[in-house]
């Protein structure tokens, strides 16, 4: 692997904002998605569990379903990919079953050689269980996602708004999500967004209450106004002098 550099790094979190509004029209090309798609399947979590779903919502009926359940926000309507992520609710002992079968076929070793993995992972989400934090605790899992999501999203330059303001039930419901044992926590908007312009308060408030920003803007004005003029003035030169040909548009 070669690293990228802190610029690219840093150049990547200041261009990144919570996009408002989407340009529907512009589509994430499949290999950034599939890419995307791939951060959300490596993304770490408490002792590997990955205690989560990703629900990409294509449908745009359902899709009106839960621009409805969020208040109407347009943006799972004009993004190009609208994935929701839920968290697992009462994990129990299959879902510890699964990860040790999974752990023993990735790493080519027998279950008996992860007993004491396997004991880790049942005391530790037992004792969740018993203190009735263990919802709490998966939930959080669920956001260190988020944070590798958003991350590899502004590196590959895709516009993204993170979602919570929305009513999980409606949303779970939507989704069938309480069948299969999970809950939504956020959801994610990608796309491009329809244009690339600040949110006036925060600008205001960077600025401040000077007027260097006001008078540098007006001798920018001034100056490209002039340049204007001198352009305009060197092509009337060039017509008279016979160095640029001009014909009548019929």
């Amino acid at each position: 692997m070669t690293p990228v550099s802190t610029h690219s790094v840093n150049d990547a979190l200041q261009w990144r904002y919570a996009t408002k509004k989407f340009d529907s029209s512009r589509k994430i090309p499949p290999v950034v998605w599939a890419a995307l798609e791939q951060t959300l399947v490596l993304s770490p979590s408490t002792m590997g569990l990955q205690p989560w779903v990703f629900t990409v919502v294509e449908d745009p009926a359902v899709r009106e379903k839960l621009s409805a359940a969020a208040s109407g926000q347009r943006q799972p309507l004009d993004c190009s990919h609208f994935v929701v992520l839920a968290g697992r609710k009462g994990l129990d002992k299959k879902d510890i079953e699964r990860q040790l079968a999974r752990t023993a076929e990735v790493r080519g070793v027998t279950q008996e050689s992860l007993k004491g993995f396997a004991a880790m992972l049942e005391g530790g989400t037992e004792k969740g269980r018993s203190d009735g934090t263990l919802d709490a605790w998966m939930a959080r899992q669920v956001y260190i996602a988020l944070g590798m999501f958003i991350m590899a999203a502004s590196v590959l330059g895709v516009d993204t708004c993170p979602m919570e303001g929305f009513e999980p039930p409606k949303f779970d419901e939507i989704l069938g999500l309480p069948a299969r044992g999970y809950g939504a926590l956020c959801a994610w908007a990608l796309a491009r967004a329809h244009a690339r312009t600040g949110d006036a308060v925060a600008i205001s408030s960077y600025l401040g209450g000077s007027d260097k920003f006001d008078r540098a803007m007006a001798r920018f004005s001034a100056a490209y106004a002039a340049t204007n003029a001198e352009d305009f003035e060197r092509l009337h030169s060039a017509i008279r002098a016979g160095e640029v040909e001009v014909g009548r548009a019929r």
